[in-house]
C-alpha cells in the first residue's frame, strides 16, 4: 500500500537535478510498463515534489485506476486534484477516499497538498464522516 508523501520543502539546485535525473529515469521505466505501481507511485511523488502537479495529477489517476479499491491512492488523487485546483473533483475522491476506509483525520488537517479543500462546503461534513467511522472502530 502506498504511503503518505511527505510535505513539501525547497530543494536545493543540487536536490532539483538529482530529482529531475530520477524523474526521467522513472519516466522511461513507466513508459514501458504503465502497470507498475511503484514506478508510478515513486514518480507521481517525485513529480508533486518537483511542482509538477498536472504529471503527479496523470500518474495519480492512472493508480486509481489500476488500485480502485486503495483508499490511500483515492486520497493521494484528491491530493494532487487540490494541488491543480480542481477542489469539487478533489472533495469527491476525498468522499471515495473515506467510502474505502480512509481515516486518517490528523494527516487529513495537516497535509498542505490538500489545504485548498479545509474552506469548502463538504470538508467538515467529510471530516465529520471520518470521526464518526474513527470512534466507531474503537
Amino acid at each position: 500500500m502506498p504511503v503518505h508523501s511527505e510535505p513539501p520543502i525547497a530543494l536545493s539546485a543540487r536536490e532539483q537535478r538529482d530529482l529531475d535525473i530520477e524523474i526521467a529515469f522513472l519516466e522511461g521505466l513507466a513508459r514501458r510498463d504503465l502497470r507498475d505501481i511503484e514506478v508510478l507511485q515513486v514518480l507521481g511523488d517525485d513529480y508533486t515534489r518537483r511542482g509538477r502537479y498536472e504529471d503527479g495529477l496523470r500518474m495519480d489517476y492512472q493508480l486509481a485506476s489500476l488500485l480502485p479499491g486503495d483508499p490511500l491512492v483515492h486520497y493521494n488523487l484528491a491530493c494532487s486534484l487540490s494541488l491543480t485546483g480542481l477542489c469539487d473533483e478533489a472533495i469527491a475522491a476525498l468522499n471515495r477516499a473515506v467510502d474505502l476506509g480512509y481515516d486518517d483525520t490528523e494527516w487529513l488537517l495537516a497535509d498542505r497538498d490538500i489545504e485548498k479543500l479545509w474552506e469548502h462546503p463538504q470538508f467538515a461534513k467529510i471530516l465529520g464522516r471520518m470521526r464518526k467511522i474513527s470512534q466507531a472502530r474503537a
